[in-house]
């Protein structure tokens, strides 16, 4: 076992892929000799070389579309967004592009490409440096989108990531890079399409993703020292849900709060909820409850950040009306 960052653990994910397979490759800006705005590909160009380092003019949309092809004669690139919401100008390449083309093809291409970068509110980075695209490309046919949210699923999903057939988005949370946790010597990876129990518990199941995981075990532990006994499951799969998990937990615990970093509108748990009540309604004891993101542009300032997003505090007293059927 090895103590490690979350944003070494990337790197390791990354480094181990390509020196497994001469195919994979990074691009992306100041990727190569400044080695990632988080240091994720730190090293990586003195030990590859420009042409499996490459770092890109300030276009997204050009760079994107030259992996979409490079992914179909055969490589497998890896994209990393300086920021995600900067992908937003690349919305055409990942939709219409990688998204399609494998179906559009009559499945003659494949597009085994990673697009991966921090995302989620940061701590005063402005409206536009603090997107959660998760919810704008979940609508895109043809794309696999995933979360990580510790070290450990970090690695092993990005290593999955990378050797799948598909376009994977692989979104990380600016504020979660420095976290630690000890991670085995020996090679592993994890499904890019199952949710993970984090706690176990009867009374409630809640379900998050990303950086509200830590929200949501801080809400559980308060909880628990009160006496109730939450279920706290991480999505990390948000194309394609895991349904599986969340029935199992929702048959046990009756009662459902979905907590998310994405705006209420059309968010994530928009259509977990949906999922839930189609599938799961005589489950229920309660109408699931959505906490999210306020909707509105993110404020710089600090204390009205905060009050723009989920915190644990709320969690914890939805948590106790819900399983006291007041709300």
């Amino acid at each position: 076992m090895a103590d490690t960052i979350l944003f070494n653990a990337l790197r390791e994910a990354t480094d181990e892929e390509m020196a497994r397979d001469e195919n994979v490759l990074v691009m992306g800006e100041d990727v190569g000799h400044y080695g990632g705005s988080y240091k994720v590909t730190k090293g990586l160009y003195d030990k590859y070389g420009e042409l499996r380092v490459l770092d890109t003019p300030i276009a997204e949309n050009s760079f994107t579309g030259m992996a979409v092809g490079a992914a179909m004669t055969g490589l497998r690139p890896i994209i990393e967004g300086m920021n995600m919401g900067f992908l937003l100008l690349a919305f055409n390449q990942i939709a219409n592009n990688a998204g399609m083309l494998r179906y559009t093809s009559g499945g003659n291409f494949k597009i085994p490409m990673v697009i991966r970068g921090p995302g989620g509110v940061g701590r005063q980075l402005g409206a536009e440096h603090s997107q959660r695209l998760e919810a704008y490309f979940q609508a895109v046919p043809g794309l696999k989108i995933v979360a990580c949210s510790t070290p450990y699923n970090a690695k092993g999903l990005l290593k999955a990531a990378i050797r799948d057939e598909n376009p994977v988005l692989f979104f990380e949370h600016v504020l979660l890079y420095n976290l630690r946790e000890d991670l085995p010597d020996d090679e592993y990876l994890l499904p890019l399409d199952k949710a993970e129990m984090v706690r176990e518990g009867s009374d409630v199941t809640i379900l998050s993703y990303s950086r509200m995981r830590h929200h949501a075990m801080q809400a559980a532990k308060t909880l628990e020292q009160e006496g109730y006994d939450p279920e706290v499951i991480d999505l990390i799969s948000l194309k394609p849900i895991d349904m599986e998990a969340i029935a199992k937990s929702v048959r046990k615990t009756h009662r459902v709060i979905i907590v998310e970093e994405c705006m209420k509108t059309g968010g994530i748990g928009a259509e977990v909820m949906a999922l839930i009540n189609e599938q799961l309604f005589d489950e229920l004891d309660a109408p699931p409850i959505r906490l999210a993101s306020q909707d509105i542009p993110t404020p710089y300032n600090g204390k009205l950040e905060d009050l723009t997003i989920v915190q644990p505090p709320t969690i914890v007293e939805t948590a106790k009306k819900l399983i006291a059927n007041e709300l």
